[in-house]
């Protein structure tokens, strides 16, 4: 059974392991905006670069040691924000403490530790979430609304086709690059970006009950793999492709995201902020405004579900679907569910 914060507790106190880049505005300040929640301290094996965080962000305690934040007496849940390396690590460490964890995706190195977090999760009995946050935010619950109620009909296909140059504004960087270092990152950029859009596909559509796909490096700029396609069957024999380049002419970039149905169809792209909706031969377009903190919805969830007050947001369970379709696709396993 799954332990919620102590009865006492009216508040999350959160601690973030890996103030790196993506915590500056995507999710670090959304901590101290959302109720009954608050950022107490924060992690970087740099201890002047966590020093340096803490005080422009008005954090009141910093470490360099993870361990050191864990055993904090007044950090009660864990946000791991490190390369995927260390999420097994880290998570482990703080679910056996007895604290919650929220974890970037994609949830770990491989799938192996996505499920021996998973385990260590029902072991315990303490929650674990995973960031794919994009299902919490205002286009995307609409997707789902729409699906739920039919508005297209029944779906026929789905594909997805992410189409970037090596210097994409899109894609994080960092001094050392580690996303495209699979010893540090599990695989390349296609592990760092494909695990939002196969959620959201998952959570529109359904597990897959088989995929496979290739992976090659084309391009020689980095150890990953820098091309890959991948297939699958969903449920209600609906099939879907997927397109994932990282080597694009500039000018050529593609995020498109969509999903045909025997009236009509949903296109979309999961980095932006508009949907396409064409139902009988009309076409609609609906927009929505970013929040700030592109995490802040995710992390409402997140908070209520600590507190006992809500379900988990996304589930290990649910992580590891989407997870387990990175690794047929780039590793070109065949696996039929279970």
């Amino acid at each position: 059974m799954e332990q919620t914060i102590k009865k006492t507790a009216t508040s999350i106190q959160w601690g973030i392991i890996g103030c790196g880049n993506v915590t500056e505005v995507k999710s670090g300040p959304a901590f101290n905006k959302v109720s009954n929640s608050s950022l107490e301290a924060v992690m970087r094996r740099d201890a002047s670069l966590a020093e340096d965080y803490a005080k422009r962000h008005a954090v009141p305690k910093w470490y360099s040691h993870g361990n050191d934040l864990i055993n904090d007496p007044e950090v009660n849940a864990i946000y791991i924000a490190t390369p995927p390396k260390q999420h097994e690590e880290y998570a482990i460490a703080a679910m056996q403490a007895g604290k919650p964890v929220y974890v970037e995706k994609p949830m770990a190195l491989d799938l192996a530790a996505c499920r021996r977090m998973e385990q260590v999760s029902k072991e315990t009995g303490v929650k674990l979430v995973v960031a794919h946050y994009r299902r919490a935010l205002p286009l995307f619950i609409r997707v789902k609304e729409l699906l739920d109620q039919q508005a297209i009909g029944d779906i026929r296909f789905a594909r997805i086709s992410l189409l970037q140059p090596d210097q994409s504004a899109m894609i994080a960087k960092t001094g050392t690059n580690w996303r495209v270092d699979p010893a540090l990152a599990g695989a390349g950029l296609f592990y760092d970006l494909a695990p939002h859009q196969l959620d959201l596909l998952i959570h529109f559509l359904g597990k897959p009950t088989s995929s496979i796909g290739l992976a090659v490096n084309q391009a020689g700029l980095y150890t990953a793999e820098d091309l890959v396609v991948g297939v699958a069957q969903l449920p209600n024999q609906v099939l879907f492709n997927g397109t994932w380049c990282f080597t694009t002419p500039e000018g050529k970039e593609e995020d498109f995201f969509e999903i045909q149905g025997s009236t009509g169809s949903l296109r979309f792209a999961v980095f932006a902020h508009a949907l396409t909706i064409e139902r009988n031969g009309i076409i609609e377009t609906e927009k929505f405004d970013p929040p700030q903190h592109i995490q802040q919805p995710m992390i409402e969830k997140i908070v209520q579900y600590f507190l006992g007050n809500a379900g988990n947001p996304c589930s290990a369970s649910d992580a590891i679907q989407s997870m387990e379709m990175m690794e047929q696709f780039a590793y070109g396993t065949n696996q039929t569910s279970k």
